[in-house]
């Protein structure tokens, strides 16, 4: 008989840590859902654009900070690590999401503006359970991403989409280097680990994160004709820097030491 809660163990991090084997099986199921998602997108017939981007946006950073909420032990539930934070929150925005569609089809409410107000108010409840207290970290952070986010403001010709999504990405590396170079925190994922390590500077996570998702763009622009598809393809990859990137940020202005 299979024991499913064993299994839930053993790709929990928090008490197995990450290793090649389980970042594998999370990236070919992140691979599967976001296929699936996509596909029930297209049947509720919400088209994916710029709307629904700035929609979803608040829930990305929840998941982000309801992570470090954990890690300070605020709330305790296995729903709140890795994996169940992320089947977690994609209940709460699905379960919303047909919502706001019903209020629209009901009252003529755009979905878009449901969905966003009720992320934002969970956004800031979450928010007030914190105490950001790391502002030389913040300062750092804003010293090093901000050049980012200017060369990449004046690439007018690459679209903003492109743009937005290769800056997301590279918060998230932004604050995961000052956490290791400045403040003693060590890098938890397998493949930028690896690199890190390798190099010895952990500002390197910065570089290879520029290329890989800069070529990433370059290729889904390229080989795919389907407009819909490539704004999906980038709002995912916007995500899943904007979850990681936003968690990484609030626990090095907590200095809460991630679990």
């Amino acid at each position: 008989m299979i024991d499913f809660q064993e299994i839930l163990d053993y790709f929990a991090p928090i008490k197995t840590g990450y290793t090649f084997e389980k970042t594998a099986v999370f990236a070919l199921v992140l691979v599967v859902a976001a296929y699936l998602i996509f596909l029930l997108l297209k049947k509720l017939k919400v088209k994916i654009d710029r709307r629904l981007s700035v929609a979803i946006a608040p829930y990305v950073l929840v998941g982000g900070v309801l992570r470090v909420v954990k890690d300070l032990e605020i709330v305790k539930s296995y729903w709140f690590v890795t994996p169940g934070i992320y089947f977690f929150v994609f209940f709460i925005t699905v379960s919303v999401l047909f919502i706001s569609l019903l209020l629209e089809k009901k009252f003529k409410i755009p979905y878009f503006k449901t969905l966003f107000l009720f992320g934002l108010l969970a956004l800031s409840f979450l928010i007030a359970l914190i105490r950001p207290s790391n502002f030389y970290g913040l300062a750092l952070v804003l010293v090093f991403y901000l050049p980012l986010v200017l060369v990449f403001s004046l690439l007018k010709k690459w679209s903003l989409a492109n743009r937005i999504t290769v800056l997301v990405q590279l918060f998230d590396a932004t604050a995961t280097s000052v956490a290791m170079k400045f403040f003693s925190y060590s890098e938890q994922h397998v493949v930028p680990n690896a690199v890190i390590s390798l190099v010895g500077e952990p500002f390197v996570f910065v570089v290879l994160k520029m290329i890989v998702i800069i070529a990433a763009l370059i290729l889904i622009d390229k080989f795919s004709d389907d407009k819909e598809f490539n704004n999906y393809l980038k709002l995912c990859i916007g995500i899943l820097g904007g979850g990681t990137g936003t968690r990484d940020f609030t626990c090095l202005l907590t200095f809460c030491r991630p679990s």
